[in-house]
């Protein structure tokens, strides 16, 4: 396969999944992995992707508006959520971190329910602002444009006052002997802060976000007390984790 063909497969692929891992499309293509990271460079400098460890994400044209969102692997993500919504009970204090897999569980949350959430995210906030009896409190501070969630010391020193009974966090990578990690400094900064204020942490993540590692530390393994994906907890996949004492939905 010529390179320009490579490429052309590397940007259709991403038409179905949020990551690529370096390993697993050299496995697919027959090629040498340093051949999938030069391909993987090229694209970067091009502004069509963010190479990070392991793999690279497609760089996601701004919507038009919050409620305008593409949501990748939209049907995987719907399990993960409702799977999530027995987690949910009235009268919880909730923080809630960004993410499309995050919105689209915000998405199934039942009208009805009553709670107090506080998020960072512009897209979460205004999707939750649909619910009559959820009290919301939006955190702000220094907008970061490509996430669109609030960033800085304002967030920082909200958190620090919260005592939330659950927090449901959104993800970019996580492994059995990493935990979780995140691409962005000032991101797994503010995670760190969700972790501290909430009695408990409930991880939404998608089987792509697994067994992966991103330059900043977020928390180990034991800082979870559940992680929720689309796969059965039984599956090969997250054996690893499961045999590392966690608690699998």
């Amino acid at each position: 396969m010529l390179k320009r063909e490579r490429h052309q497969f590397i940007m259709d692929k991403f038409k179905n999944v949020e990551k690529i891992n370096t390993i697993d499309l050299a496995l697919e293509l027959n090629i040498s992995e340093d051949t999938i990271r030069r391909d993987f460079n090229e694209l970067h400098n091009k502004g069509l992707i963010n190479k990070v460890y392991g793999g690279a994400f497609l760089v996601k044209d701004k919507p038009g508006n919050v409620f305008d969102i593409a949501i990748i692997n939209e049907d995987k993500k719907n399990i993960v959520g409702r799977k999530a919504l027995s987690f949910l009970v009235d009268g919880q204090v909730i923080i809630m971190t960004g993410g499309t897999t995050n919105l689209s569980f915000c998405k199934l949350i039942p009208k009805d329910l009553s709670a107090t959430i506080y998020t960072y995210s512009l897209p979460i906030a205004m999707q939750l602002s649909q619910h009559p009896n959820i009290e919301l409190i939006f955190i702000g501070g220094k907008l970061q444009k490509n996430a669109m969630v609030t960033v800085g010391i304002d967030v920082v020193q909200v958190l620090s006052k919260i005592k939330a009974d659950v927090c449901f966090l959104g993800v970019s990578s996580l492994d059995v002997n990493q935990g979780l990690t995140e691409m962005g400094y000032e991101v797994s900064i503010i995670k760190k802060e969700m972790i501290k204020a909430s009695a408990k942490v409930i991880v939404l993540a998608t089987s792509d976000k697994i067994n992966g590692k991103m330059p900043h530390k977020v928390c180990d393994l034991n800082q979870i007390d559940a992680i929720v994906t689309e796969l059965s907890p039984n599956s090969s996949k997250i054996k690893n984790f499961a045999d590392a004492g966690a608690r699998l939905f």
